[in-house]
């Protein structure tokens, strides 16, 4: 018992520096962002770098006005680009990375210089990769004069400076979708649960879902955010920012991949084409299915990657152009470069929703599989 307390006491000298430091300069700072964002910090100029400012509690007004103020356009399209950009590059990531470690798991000849080759753009930093990207991405060179070489006309299409945009939404459509959206995650999540024979996560899961959907049913249709439609849609120029980040991000799927690829025993595919599947067959019943876990872990990371997405786009098309901008771009130059602190406060901490969104339900799976596994 002595050997056992000593070994916890020492375990926790050991751990207590690390508990504080990230107390303080992580969730410290958090609550401290939150506390900030509900002032009015920055609003008033002559205040806002003053010695002792005098800055008082507004509630929520600054997040009341990120969504439904008239001047915070930019934001709502940051949102809408955010949203985009984060699902092709996830799936541009992905499939390209899925397509490059299929091809390695074939072995072929100079497999090393090959996963080298693959693996080298992710020891790039975001600011390097933008400085190349956007000169290759510049309309009188770069991808536009490639087709000359074949003989063929130059390209014109304007990669990083189009204003052209598609896939409108009214933003006042907004709470309507997302009520659809939220009540069918829950109905997938009641749907596993009966599965799994849980009967109250299934009830509450079920209930939930019902009464957003009926809200989006009978109330969502009349929700106005703004008094007048305000259409944000996919900007052109963001296919050039997608393009370098699955440039750069898709060796690492590839190396996740691959990975998954090796550790799968020959014996299983060996069993499976005894059993009469071909080589489609096996991959869709087989390897794909062992390739889950891999798949959902990289869109966590690369969903957590294209939120907080900063010195790619800052790097490829600048801080003021609207087109392209996100919203850690806005809460940049709105903190530091405006001196709104409030408002930029209000903007990191949707920023932290977002990104707690996607990542606590994957913390409390994995917690759950290990105590199952426990």
């Amino acid at each position: 018992m002595k050997g056992l307390s000593r070994d916890r006491l020492w375990s926790v000298l050991v751990l207590l520096p690390s508990v504080l430091l990230l107390a303080v300069f992580v969730y410290g700072f958090i609550g401290r962002t939150v506390a900030v964002s509900l002032t009015d910090w920055g609003n008033d100029p002559a205040q806002a770098l003053a010695l002792n400012p005098v800055i008082r509690p507004v509630g929520l007004a600054n997040y009341q006005e990120l969504f439904t103020g008239f001047l915070q356009v930019r934001f709502r399209q940051e949102l809408v680009n955010t949203l985009f950009f984060t699902v092709f590059f996830i799936a541009g990531t992905l499939g390209l990375g899925l397509a490059l470690a299929l091809l390695l798991d074939r072995n072929p000849r100079g497999e090393g210089l090959w996963r080298t080759i693959f693996l080298f753009p992710m020891s790039l930093s975001f600011i390097v990769t933008g400085t190349i990207w956007r000169w290759m991405l510049q309309p009188q060179g770069g991808l536009n004069q490639f087709p000359a070489v074949l003989g063929l006309p130059p390209g014109r299409f304007e990669w990083l400076s189009s204003t052209a945009s598609i896939w409108g939404l009214d933003w006042n459509r907004v709470p309507l979708l997302t009520a659809a959206v939220v009540a069918l995650a829950l109905g997938v999540v009641a749907w596993r649960a009966a599965r799994a024979g849980n009967r109250t996560r299934t009830l509450v899961a079920g209930a939930c879902a019902l009464v957003l959907l009926g809200w989006a049913v009978f109330v969502g249709p009349n929700v106005q955010l703004l008094p007048a439609p305000e259409v944000h849609g996919f900007n052109l120029a963001l296919v050039g920012i997608i393009l370098a980040a699955v440039w750069q991000m898709s060796g690492y799927t590839m190396a996740l991949y691959l990975a998954g690829l090796r550790g799968i025993p020959e014996e299983l595919r060996e069993a499976a084409r005894v059993d009469g599947a071909n080589e489609v067959g096996l991959y869709r019943h087989v390897v794909f299915p062992l390739l889950s876990p891999i798949t959902l872990s990289a869109m966590i990371i690369l969903g957590h990657i294209s939120l907080k997405i900063f010195d790619l786009v800052y790097a490829m098309t600048g801080p003021d152009n609207t087109y392209t901008s996100v919203p850690a771009l806005n809460m940049y130059l709105t903190s530091f470069r405006q001196n709104q602190f409030a408002l930029g406060a209000a903007i990191g901490t949707i920023l932290l929703i977002l990104v707690a969104f996607v990542i606590v339900p994957y913390l409390a799976s994995a917690f759950r599989r290990e105590e199952g596994h426990a």
